[in-house]
């Protein structure tokens, strides 16, 4: 068969269903079987859309997203999507066209060095040089992809080759010399955290991103259910984090809850699952009582690199967690449980009479999520950008029963939202999947309203238009006591761009319209925009 075909048919050995894309001259090969096959196909506006849609497929499903843009600027598009997917250990595979083998290096048209550009952020990359090489190198990088650490696996695909005939055989083990991830921790790391755990005084778990890479929610929920223990996360492990557990205190770091923040400066040892103590979430666990450090995590370069570790145990947070559920047993804490029961308490006053957050507008984005929480489904998929809007999602949106929550963690990329919230819907039709973005990032990628309107992609879109980059905006005023290049005069009338893509709309100035907007978004049978008018002077932390 032609090399096109089989690359179609390696994805349906994957089980793939929906490819995400934007076509160009060098994959229409590719493209001509995918017609002619049962994988969707969703064409997007913008490559960095496709990138971002398979990430939140990915995230949704467990699955490896897959996506599949043309040469040169098609290839260069697809870039941060995969930096993105990268630094938050989502699991991709990217589909590149590349220019004719024999033009290679000669700097034709829309020739571009994609795997030598990705070479920093991709778990692994190929320029595949012999047709008879594609379905081994298809089935590899889809291994690749989804074990160990997850994370994008990109292969460039000359047309040429794409032509040519090849005899299919998809039936080969994967050996991939110096690939061995370890999944299941060693048995006397495991027993040093059981005993570690049994001879201190105020331990704290910290949760992080790779317990729901791992799908270890519910292995997370018998460990913390089984032990008592206190519990914190970071902003990429929210969504594993059960908000009703009885010793919860919330988002550790930077942006994160006082509560939260005070928990981990008096632990005198922090049983972290899958966080890479990355910079934004470190600070309280290198201040006050000295700790010592439990570091589990799938990755071995993660343990040690930015927090000394005392009991290492590398393997996969879902098999870990296993392990130790058959161990622990309730910890004698009781003094410290009453410690963080009374500090939740005077947090929780704190907050209730702190009025500071009130807007001059009458709109408060804090209670806007919060009233987005208590309205919305069991299993809602919240995908946040990057911003004020992220924290104040992160902050106030409660992960209770099946909710997920999407955001750019680690890459930090504006833009991401939409179109993973795309991906995600696409993944799950039959759940809520809503959106929060600032004004500022909502103009990266607005242009995939388009591909709502194609496929009838049914989001609530939220955009808190505070006319500028507001983030930035802060921090500026903290450091400098002035702002430069942050003011956006003249953004357009997003309700009138939703219209224009035969969206629902609302612009709310206080919350009781935003109420009423959010209730007639849920009832209805196609995406909804609601612009929110925000004070410019409102702060990240409500």
């Amino acid at each position: 068969m032609k090399a096109s075909e089989a690359i179609v048919k390696c994805l349906q050995e994957e089980k793939v269903d929906v490819v995400f894309g934007y076509p160009g001259a060098a994959v229409i090969p590719i493209y001509e079987e995918l017609r002619k096959s049962n994988i969707q196909h969703i064409l997007v506006r913008h490559e960095q859309g496709a990138g971002h849609c398979a990430s939140g497929y990915a995230r949704a499903t467990g699955k490896v997203g897959v996506c599949l843009v043309t040469s040169g600027p098609g290839a260069t598009n697809v870039i941060t999507a995969v930096a993105t997917a990268y630094m938050d250990s989502i699991p991709l595979v990217i589909l590149t066209g590349q220019v004719n083998t024999y033009q290679i290096g000669k700097d034709v048209f829309q020739e571009a060095d994609i795997t030598g550009s990705t070479e920093p952020f991709t778990k692994h990359n190929y320029l595949i040089k012999d047709e008879n090489d594609i379905p081994r190198i298809i089935k590899e990088a889809f291994y690749i992809a989804r074990t160990g650490r997850p994370g994008p696996v990109l292969i460039d695909i000359p047309m040429d080759l794409q032509n040519k005939e090849i005899d299919f055989d998809y039936s080969m083990e994967i050996n991939i010399r110096g690939y061995k991830p370890t999944t299941v921790g060693h048995i006397l790391q495991i027993k040093k955290v059981i005993e570690k755990l049994n001879n201190c005084q105020r331990p704290l778990v910290c949760v992080g991103g790779g317990v729901a890479c791992s799908n270890a929610r519910e292995e997370l929920k018998s460990f913390l259910q089984l032990s008592k223990l206190p519990v914190v996360h970071t902003l990429m492990g929210k969504d594993a984090v059960p908000s009703d557990y009885e010793h919860y205190l919330g988002m550790v770091g930077m942006h994160g809850i006082p509560l939260a923040n005070k928990a981990a400066s008096k632990a005198d040892v922090i049983l972290n699952i899958g966080s890479r103590f990355g910079d934004r979430a470190i600070n309280p666990f290198t201040n006050g009582t000295p700790k010592d450090i439990i570091h589990i995590d799938i990755d071995p370069a993660e343990i040690g690199k930015n927090l000394n570790s005392l009991i290492p145990v590398v393997g996969d947070a879902k098999d870990i967690l296993s392990q130790l559920n058959s161990m622990i047993t309730p910890l004698d804490i009781d003094d410290w449980l009453k410690e963080l029961k009374e500090l939740k308490e005077k947090d929780l006053a704190t907050r209730e009479s702190n009025n500071e957050s009130k807007a001059a507008t009458g709109f408060n984005p804090k209670e806007a999520v919060k009233f987005m929480s208590a309205n919305s489904e069991d299993d809602t998929i919240l995908v946040s950008d990057v911003g004020q809007n992220q924290m104040w999602a992160s902050r106030h949106f409660d992960m209770v029963n099946n909710r997920l929550f999407f955001t750019s963690g680690g890459l930090g990329t504006m833009g991401y939202s939409l179109p993973a919230a795309i991906g995600a819907k696409i993944a799950c039709p039959n759940r809520r999947v809503i959106v929060t973005v600032g004004d500022g990032a909502f103009q990266m990628s607005l242009q995939e309203l388009g591909t709502i309107l194609n496929y009838n992609v049914n989001l609530i879109i939220v955009v808190f238009n505070n006319n500028g980059l507001g983030m930035v905006r802060e921090l500026q005023n903290k450091v400098y006591k002035n702002t430069y290049g942050v003011d956006i005069e003249y953004n357009p009338d997003f309700t009138k761009i939703a219209e224009a893509y035969g969206l629902n709309w609302r612009k709310v100035y206080n919350n009781s319209e935003f109420n009423e907007a959010f209730l007639f978004a849920k009832e209805q049978q196609k995406a909804t925009l609601i612009e929110c008018i925000v004070d410019a002077n409102i702060r990240t932390l409500l």
